[in-house]
């Protein structure tokens, strides 16, 4: 799983320095205490990409978080071995989406017991402007990478996505979706890897052709205000609900590696409503609305 997820990071950090031109990531690896590694990698101030970070974790302690556990009571107490790829990309072009992915596993030991593993994680969209033809890529290639391992794999891990990022203090979901997962696993360890691999290495091949299609649409003021209000909703979600963000401040990461998450640039206003009938007012209409967009023509 470490060579997995260390592979993707490459593979995906390579591909958002293309698109970008101009900036490249830089890797801030330090061991960790107990063993494992945090890799961390950062894009910042891109030509086409405001912020990125794509961050490798292969975590080793003697006690899972209480993240770990609040859903599994059973196993606190346990040592574990934890490996987390984790990225956001937060594009400069308001037209440009948002995206989110996780791909870990986790293994928790106690001695005399069998060793209590699974997996967790996908990826979802966050656009500030709707496309359909953007979501109903998104979604059908994600269900491309989970059909060969069970027809019913994708409907289940879209809705768990459209529960998951959703902001209960707004009503209001954070996106379109996409796929999310936890306590995971199939009947064994190597088809469940094989799955990680399928869907890890389709994130690309989802997000890529968006970004690349937004990323030099023309836009004004109104736009980027926009777009800088939403991603409040990001930070809301972030810092209140996000089990992910919790698990790195509990277990001890370094506080700049798992907010690296958060977009450079944010605004909050006390009456942000759109105007009827606005671009701005079809994104809260259509698109943060549950939808099969999969199955859309």
């Amino acid at each position: 799983m470490c060579s997995l997820l260390r592979g993707l990071q490459s593979s995906i950090c390579t591909a958002l320095e293309d698109l970008d031109g101009r900036e490249t990531f830089v890797e801030d690896a330090v061991d960790g205490p107990q063993g494992g590694l945090s890799a961390p990698r950062v894009l910042a101030g891109g030509h086409h990409i405001e912020r990125a970070g794509v961050n490798f974790t292969h975590s080793i302690g003697d006690r899972l978080p209480s993240a770990a556990t609040n859903r599994r009571p059973e196993l606190a107490g346990r040592a574990f071995e934890a490996v987390s790829l984790s990225l956001i990309v937060h594009p400069r072009n308001p037209y440009a989406p948002t995206t989110h992915a996780n791909f870990r596993c986790f293994v928790a030991t106690k001695e005399g017991e069998p060793p209590v593993w699974w997996f967790g994680g996908g990826y979802d969209l966050t656009p500030y402007y709707g496309f359909d033809e953007d979501a109903v890529h998104f979604h059908q290639t994600a269900r491309a990478a989970c059909d060969p391992f069970g027809d019913h794999l994708y409907p289940e891990f879209k809705a768990a996505c459209d529960a998951y990022f959703f902001l209960p203090h707004r009503q209001e979901a954070r996106g379109i979706g996409g796929v999310f997962f936890d306590d995971f696993r199939l009947k064994t360890w190597s088809e469940t890897l094989a799955f990680m691999r399928s869907l890890g290495s389709s994130f690309a091949a989802a997000y890529m052709p968006i970004i690349t299609r937004r990323k030099d649409h023309p836009y004004g003021d109104r736009e980027r205000q926009f777009q800088l209000m939403r991603r409040g909703r990001y930070v809301e979600f972030n810092l209140l609900y996000d089990r992910g963000t919790k698990y790195g401040v509990q277990s001890g990461r370094r506080i700049e590696a798992v907010m690296c998450s958060m977009p450079p640039m944010v605004t909050w206003s006390y009456d942000a409503q759109p105007d009827d009938g606005s671009p701005e007012a079809e994104l809260l209409e259509r698109y943060l609305r549950p939808r099969d967009w999969a199955d859309s023509p």
